[in-house]
């Protein structure tokens, strides 16, 4: 048996995953009427609605259900604030969400811890004033400067209702995912192997931007302890015999474009895929350790509890030994010789920049991401003289799309053969990947031996075609000199061609690399008039591209994490910021700088 069944229960990092914590807030009134007493039970009713939503609704990256812990008791006075501070503190909680249908005491009952993520839902009724309540205690939080979310429904709602209506649920869910993923971060590592790749400013790490904006650290490792690991037998040899099997079954070797002067022997391709097969353990190995090394190896089998990394490759490494497309497109997949299993985020040319923008993608969707260079604009006029073809579709709808490709780091569940139940092509987290829908990425994909131009050392390179039409968000962040970080994104679709006129369009360039066509939805204003605009107003040379409409909620995360986002296409009703926000003026671009730049970095 080649695959495995996923482990959704174990997490590859240290430390437990972030814990949502639920404030019910209440009228501290108690008297001959018993304002409270009347009140626990529609309180602890919304404690206990919120908790199912996120129960249901919200994952780990692991597959498990987030964790949610709800005080011990209502909130009505300091007391009892401070109770459930002390309660949530020892459970971990890093994210509270304050619930209430009254009025309640708001600097009393308020969470004044600095370091968790905040919402608060005041309930829509006319009976008890829950909106007062909300208004006034996000007037504290803004005093003080704690930025809090604000939930609040649009109807009206009869004092005894129990259900959660569909608004609310959606900022409740978009302020819970986000939250999650903001907090996962906390405390793991970017692991760079390597350094800097021929000048690539994403490739120059910048370490107060991970420590003080994502509460991570940084992890360096010059790439030859890779080939230390392989020269004194640092890795585990069960798993390599394993691994290795298992590539020579399902990863099956694609053309070779060299000129038959430049191609490498079929014994050094053997070599090669050896060497490319144990460098991806290595590689795990260095992520978050391993406790099968051989006895003696105590210190390199604990890792580096990284949550991502990037690996340097050009142009030192790939110069002389085989490149790490193998292991990157492999490990940011969402299966390999284990079967099943969370994928990895591994930036090729250690584009640190673009590796984080995976991370938010990954951790906001739980789904394998692409790596791409952001290529080429097509416009439908340059498609026609080039092929003859006529666009059409989406690709019609956005004027052209963009070529999105790189040698290797690309998940291979982006080929677009796996499917939903109703036959559209998908990524799907990984505790959905069933053996055959790995089977079909793997069939889907041919490993070409490297350009020996382009990588002197050899390797092989996935090569694939992405087929249907996905939703798909495509980001970036980068580091603006007098500003700091910056986040743009696109929200689009994968385009699905006709296979003549990709073959044409792809041949223009490197044939043996996987290719993705995307188009973005367009406004018809600034940046996104048509796809060449995108292009245009693009950031840097890479992307990172995932399945899904996710810019309203990357557009949260970033709020939580004080990136100002400078490029986006989600529509205004779906942006959702701390009600503080609303205080640094009227435009939601605007005010979204001047906000980030007066909170500035959580960790800092």
């Amino acid at each position: 048996m080649d695959w495995e069944e996923a482990d959704m229960a174990k997490s590859r990092l240290i430390g437990d995953y972030p814990v949502i914590g639920i404030r019910p807030t209440i009228d501290g009134r108690r008297g001959v009427l018993n304002v409270r007493g009347s009140l626990e039970e529609q309180t602890m009713g919304m404690a206990q609605a919120a908790k199912k939503l996120f129960e249901e609704n919200l994952c780990y990256t692991n597959g498990e259900p987030v964790k949610v812990i709800i005080a011990n008791t209502t909130i009505g006075r300091v007391a009892e604030a401070a109770a459930c501070a002390d309660q949530f503190k020892k459970a971990g909680v890093d994210i509270t969400l304050t619930v209430t249908p009254c009025w309640c005491y708001g600097s009393e009952t308020m969470d004044m811890d600095p370091m968790t993520i905040k919402g608060v839902w005041g309930f829509n009724g006319t009976e008890r004033p829950g909106a007062v309540y909300l208004a006034s205690v996000l007037a504290s939080h803004a005093q003080k400067g704690l930025p809090a979310f604000g939930i609040y429904g649009h109807d009206v709602q009869e004092a005894d209702a129990t259900e959660i209506p569909e608004d609310v649920k959606e900022k409740l869910l978009r302020f819970g995912r986000a939250a999650v993923a903001a907090a996962t971060m906390r405390g793991k590592s970017y692991l760079q192997i390597g350094s800097i790749t021929m000048g690539i400013g994403g490739s120059i790490i910048n370490p107060e931007f991970f420590e003080e904006y994502l509460g991570m650290r940084i992890e360096s490792v010059d790439e030859v302890e890779i080939i230390r690991r392989m020269t004194e037998g640092i890795y585990d040899q069960k798993e390599y015999e394993k691994a290795l099997a298992w590539t020579k079954k399902h990863c099956k070797e694609g053309f070779d474009k060299n000129p038959d002067f430049a191609r490498k022997t079929d014994e050094q391709k053997k070599e090669a895929w050896e060497f490319v097969v144990k460098m991806m353990c290595i590689m795990k190995d260095l992520y978050n350790g391993n406790p099968n090394l051989p006895k003696g190896c105590e210190e390199e089998a604990v890792g580096h509890n990284a949550i991502a990394g990037g690996f340097q490759g050009q142009r030192q490494w790939t110069d002389f030994y085989p490149n790490g497309d193998f292991a990157e497109a492999l490990m940011n997949s969402s299966f390999d010789w284990e079967g099943a299993r969370e994928s990895y985020i591994l930036a090729t040319e250690n584009d640190t920049l673009n590796g984080v923008a995976m991370l938010f993608n990954k951790l906001l969707t739980n789904r394998a991401q692409i790596f791409a260079d952001v290529r080429t604009y097509w416009s439908p006029e340059a498609v026609k003289k080039a092929t003859g073809y006529e666009l059409e579709g989406k690709a019609k709808e956005g004027k052209g799309f963009l070529h999105l490709i790189n040698s290797g780091a690309a998940c291979l569940d982006a080929c677009g053969e796996v499917k939903d139940g109703d036959g559209n092509s998908v990524i799907k987290p990984f505790w959905e990947m069933t053996e055959s829908d790995q089977k079909a990425c793997l069939d889907a994909t041919e490993w070409c031996p490297a350009d020996n131009g382009y990588f002197r050392g050899g390797g092989f390179s996935s090569r694939y075609l992405t087929r249907g039409e996905m939703p798909a968000t495509m980001v970036r962040v980068n580091i603006v000199k007098g500003v700091g970080p910056v986040l743009q994104l696109v929200e689009g679709y994968t385009v699905n061609l006709p296979d003549e006129v990709s073959d044409k369009i792809w041949k223009r360039t490197d044939y043996t690399w996987p290719c993705t066509w995307f188009t973005p939805r367009l406004t018809g204003k600034g940046a996104f008039k048509s796809a060449y605009d995108v292009m245009n107003n693009w950031g840097a040379n890479h992307g990172a591209i995932t399945y899904g409409h996710i810019g309203a909620d990357l557009i949260t995360l970033c709020s939580i994490l004080r990136i100002p986002v400078c490029m986006h296409n989600v529509p205004e009703e779906e942006i959702f910021r701390p009600a503080a926000w609303n205080a640094f003026g009227m435009d939601k671009e605007g005010q979204d700088y001047r906000a980030c730049k007066a909170y500035g970095p959580m960790y800092k």
